[in-house]
């Protein structure tokens, strides 16, 4: 009843197989162990772009930050006082789509309009007043007229 079966010889083969892989990892574990490290070693650094550096940053560019300058919370919101209505320029009007396109005189901002704000037909090159909103997609001209 002594006798190995050939699947317990294999099976006894690959035990010690795996035991001495394992104690081969564990000595390569200790020779590459990263404990013992000077602090200069550990060290990072984040660079001018945001990225991780192993190089200290160069004193010669750093930039000086005005503490007022730094806003905490939400934006100020500085245009309340807005002028209502505007006056533009028609740069682009499809009346088959039925948009288009104004340019604001003051500002120089491309808005955009829809044939149903019109209160009198126009067309590209016409000197307009409008009023703006805020749409889905951005600003959006309303009341529109001709001048």
């Amino acid at each position: 009843m002594g006798q190995e079966t050939a699947a317990k010889k294999d099976k006894e083969k690959k035990k010690a197989k795996d035991r001495q892989d394992k104690a081969q990892r564990k000595e390569e574990r200790k020779a590459n162990n990263s404990k013992g490290k000077s602090l200069e070693d550990m060290m990072a650094y984040v660079d001018e772009d945001g990225n991780l550096s192993s190089t200290p940053p160069d004193p010669r560019k750093k930039k000086e930050i005005n503490l007022e300058d730094i806003q905490l919370g939400a934006a100020r919101n500085d245009q309340e006082v807005r002028e209502v209505v505007r006056n533009g320029v028609v740069t682009f009007f499809n009346d088959a789509k039925g948009y288009g396109f104004i340019n604001d005189l003051k500002s120089q901002e491309s808005v955009f309009v829809h044939i149903n704000q019109l209160s009198s037909p126009i067309k590209e090159r016409d000197k307009v007043t409008f009023e703006t909103e805020m749409g889905a997609k951005g600003l959006s001209a309303i009341k529109v007229k001709k001048v």
